[in-house]
């Protein structure tokens, strides 16, 4: 199981096994060295008596205040790392009491050997991640799927995920490609004891949007407030720390708040020259406005990254485009920092995204209704259809009458492999459970809410958190993103979406604090993003490599698709120089099948 997690732990090796009559216990940990770089952080780490052990994967940013309560209540430290807080926490308080107390992103295991009990705790947003296989009175843990089948358990695909994979292009939290193995949930607990396993959810947000008290500027101070804090928190580290400059809201905010804390830290931004999308000259002018140091690092977008880095990264399937973009930044940067600070997260706590702006205006529509609209609406919807200028109209309107039924359903995954005859016999009348949820006018009037719920727990932790994990340690790097500080959170999910929505705009609360501090001209800047045109690939420079899908595949040979059917769907994207995006996910899958070895 260690080797597999090389890349992620470059830094040490350290096993640890305890046995007794009854059972046997190993702990494995590979190291990537942020504090304490001398062997007193080494992992797996030990209580005094061997009694307790853990291994853990993350950071506490508030350790040195947990540690300070510990050794005034008598317990003693040998080392200046976050980890073994955990243990001794964990001795004082128990675990119950412990996570509360815990600021940070973690996945960790303690085994508790009087006990003959093993702990999994994984963080409230799920930024790290956690895997696991229980089986004949055993369990295995690990940070991969990789690791996992280190153990060398047989592995058979679970056809439910491979369509959630097929639908939206990642398996979400819900499930694992392999049968017999799960994820941990976030913000959860799993204790294992003589065979038998329970859960609890240790947190959760309030529902979104419901403090009516909270005003404009009240909200941005308090986010002024809270930004500042937790950039501060994650400025802890015995290694390079760099934050990552895009020229967009949230990463200006980061870099804001380290020049108002005054860190000597240095800023990068992905330059790259001759795509749409390139921000390098508004970053380097923010940077100079912000007073801190700056790098461009250059990348060539007209070539594509090796398809190999983005099957070896993730454990699953994964073909999320940006994950591309992800993994080339984390490569170019890593020669220059081991710690880098992000801005990923503002977008989904403080409504960033066209869909959410959407999901406001149809609740207001759904609010302003009588109750018998949904059956009219039903009626008329025919005549909409027909009308394609009226395209928009309708959507938003399906949203304001059947609410988050309507909007899980809008993707277009499933249907094409349906329309094109493209699944085998293993896949036929498969669907997913997003797109069986019922429509719901209830649903609509409460709409913001019902969306920032089903977000979170699909694209925001099950896509974008594996995204950063998966592309960062690949290349040995951490991760820190303030905007998935739980403070912050907290705060957010409470105001109301008028708030957030403060004059029409998206962010509106967030791009008060860039207009007040750095200007407006950045606040109100249209978002460009780093582009990765996947689409343009497949059509000339991966075209090979689509083609050959339409030979000898493991996706055709072992039953999940009709090779003929592919052939013409590949056929005539090719023609029409119009790939879509299940296409993609069908090369990615393929590429995954033959990497991993799965043979059936």
């Amino acid at each position: 199981m260690l080797p597999a997690m090389a890349r992620r732990g470059p830094d040490a090796e350290g096993f640890y096994r305890w046995a007794s009559p009854s059972n046997s216990t190993g702990f494995g940990h590979r190291r990537l060295a942020i504090l304490d770089l001398s062997p007193a952080g080494a992992q797996p780490m030990l209580s005094r008596d061997g009694s307790v052990g853990v291994v853990f994967n993350g950071c506490i940013y508030n350790f040195h205040e947990i540690r300070a309560e510990l050794e005034r209540l008598g317990h003693a430290f040998h080392s200046q790392c976050d980890t073994e807080i955990l243990i001794e926490g964990y001795l004082e308080w128990g675990l119950d009491r412990l996570l509360p107390r815990l600021h940070g992103m973690f996945a960790f295991a303690i085994w508790d050997v009087p006990k003959q009990k093993l702990s999994l705790a994984r963080d409230r947003l799920g930024v790290k991640p956690l895997v696991y296989r229980i089986w004949d009175g055993n369990i295995a843990f690990a940070s991969t799927l990789q690791a996992l089948q280190g153990i060398g358990f047989p592995v058979e695909i679970a056809s439910a995920a491979l369509l959630e994979y097929l639908d939206v292009g990642f398996v979400t939290d819900d499930r694992s490609i392999f049968q017999g193995t799960r994820k941990l949930a976030a913000a959860t607990v799993l204790e294992w004891e003589n065979g038998k396993t329970t859960e609890r959810v240790y947190w959760s947000l309030p529902k979104f949007g419901q403090d009516r008290t909270i005003q404009f500027d009240d909200a941005v101070a308090e986010t002024e407030r809270l930004i500042i804090d937790a950039v501060r928190l994650r400025l802890i580290s015995d290694v390079p720390i760099g934050a990552l400059l895009s020229g967009g809201i949230d990463s200006t905010l980061v870099c804001w708040a380290l020049s108002k804390l005054g860190a000597n830290i240095h800023a990068f931004t992905v330059g790259t020259p001759g795509d749409p999308g390139d921000e390098s000259l508004d970053a380097q002018d923010i940077a100079r406005r912000l007073g801190i140091s700056h790098e461009i690092v250059h990348l060539d977008t007209n070539q594509p990254p090796p398809l190999d880095d983005l099957i070896a990264a993730y454990s699953e399937p994964f073909a999320s485009t940006s994950a591309l973009g992800m993994l080339r930044v984390s490569q170019a940067v890593k020669p220059k920092a081991t710690v880098l600070l992000t801005g990923d997260g503002g977008d989904d706590v403080y409504l960033g995204y066209p869909f959410q702006f959407n999901a406001w205006r149809a609740q207001k529509i759904a609010r302003s209704v009588p109750g018998f609209a949904p059956s009219v609406y039903d009626a008329l919807r025919p005549l909409l259809s027909a009308i394609p200028p009226l395209k928009r109209a309708r959507s938003l309107l399906d949203y304001a009458m059947g609410g988050i039924g309507a909007y899980a359903r809008v993707r277009i995954g499933l249907p094409y492999y349906y329309e094109n005859n493209l699944f085998g016999e293993r896949l036929k009348g498969g669907t997913v459970a997003h797109r069986e949820v019922p429509a719901s006018f209830e649903s609509a009037r409460d709409l913001v809410a019902e969306v920032f719920a089903f977000h979170k727990k699909m694209h925001f932790t099950s896509e974008f958190m594996t995204k950063v994990d998966g592309g960062t340690m690949y290349h040995s790097l951490e991760a820190r993103a303030p905007f998935l500080d739980q403070k912050i959170w907290e705060f957010a999910a409470r105001i109301p979406a008028e708030v957030h929505f403060q004059g029409g705009q998206f962010k509106a609360i967030l791009r008060e604090i860039v207009r007040r501090h750095v200007g407006p001209d950045v606040a109100f800047r249209r978002k460009q993003g780093f582009t990765v045109p996947v689409e343009r690939w497949l059509a000339t420079k991966w075209s090979g490599r689509l083609a050959e899908l339409k030979g000898e595949t493991l996706l055709t040979s072992q039953g999940w698709f009709e090779r003929k059917a592919l052939s013409a769907a590949i056929d005539r994207a090719l023609k029409q120089d119009e790939i879509p995006v299940q296409l993609w996910y069908l090369l990615v899958l393929e590429a995954w099948l033959r990497k991993s070895g799965r043979t059936s």
